[in-house]
């Protein structure tokens, strides 16, 4: 219990350490950006007094590395502070629209696993059979369609042709459709690909062989034997693959026109709100840390190889 606590706190440390590593990096990258965001704002019709004011007041004017500490003391202390062109609180804005986004891939997140598992489980019990070429074949095509692409397909289909869903927005379930399709499917190729190895590795086990022998029938060796360790881990991989779903909605929610995260950063970064790409990268971040080290520990739990890594 010792160990296993040691490593779950040294995971935990890990992950601190990244998110203030990665902060450094966010930092550094839009202090590089081209343009200024003043600027911007102010326009031609605006007085260079007030511009320089205006830097003056948003802390522009310091060095880098004081606006990076600035900004990460008041992050620590849950101030993402204001939107430059809005005026708005950051940390609202983006607790705001985070449960469209958590919403949007966790829907997605369920609908991949859903489709996906059950998929790779028949291919890898059935090897090279028909339908197990037909499903590698069409994880190939899946994954090779970029989100965005096969969103317009959706709307193009569902929403302007056959008028099934609505083109964009929220406005209730139906408006879920068609972008949990565009972040979902291409994604079920990895989940089924790793579903489909790992019943084919498990087939070949000892134990396997073991339970055949000693007359088990073959949907008990499946559920008890081979699905049991083939999903370890897939089920790592649920908590790993959510941060991959939100970065990769980013596009699909200006596509569809999500009120969530994806959207505002995706805004922010075309008028060059550098308090709002700071936070919602920020958080993606940590959704990413957090998502990982729960991760490793539910697969220390699951995995009893991993014990020794967990003393390590």
């Amino acid at each position: 219990m010792r160990d296993f606590a040691l490593f779950v706190a040294r995971r935990v440390l890990y992950g601190l350490l990244v998110i203030v590593a990665v902060s450094a990096v966010l930092f550094s990258i839009l202090q590089m950006m081209p343009g200024d965001a003043i600027e911007l704002l102010g326009g031609n019709r605006v007085s260079r007094a007030r511009i320089d004011a205006m830097r003056v007041a948003w802390g522009l004017d310091k060095p880098p590395a004081w606006q990076y500490f600035y900004w990460l003391r008041n992050l620590a202390g849950g101030n993402m502070g204001v939107s430059i062109l809005t005026s708005q609180d950051v940390a609202k804005m983006i607790s705001s629209r985070l449960p469209y986004t958590l919403g949007l891939t966790l829907c997605a997140l369920l609908v991949q696993y859903l489709i996906a598992i059950p998929i790779g489980l028949i291919a890898g019990v059935n090897k090279d059979s028909w339908f197990d070429r037909a499903s590698v074949q069409a994880t190939v095509i899946l994954r090779a369609m970029p989100n965005f692409w096969l969103g317009i397909l959706l709307m193009l289909l569902f929403s302007v042709k056959l008028r099934m869903f609505p083109i964009s927005g929220y406005s209730g379930a139906k408006s879920l459709v068609l972008p949990v399709l565009s972040i979902a499917l291409p994604y079920i190729a990895d989940t089924m690909r790793l579903t489909r190895a790992e019943v084919i590795e498990t087939m070949a086990e000892r134990h396997v062989t073991t339970a055949r022998a000693k007359g088990l029938s073959e949907r008990l060796i499946l559920l008890r034997h081979v699905l049991r360790n083939s999903l370890v881990p897939v089920t790592v991989m649920f908590f790993l693959a959510l941060p991959w779903l939100i970065g990769g909605s980013v596009v699909v929610e200006a596509v569809f026109s999500w009120p969530g995260m994806g959207r505002l950063l995706w805004r922010s970064v075309a008028q060059q709100d550098y308090p709002v790409i700071q936070g919602v990268v920020f958080v993606i971040t940590t959704l990413t840390v957090v998502c990982n080290t729960i991760g490793d520990v539910v697969l220390s739990l699951l995995d009893p190889r991993i014990k020794g890594a967990v003393r390590n």
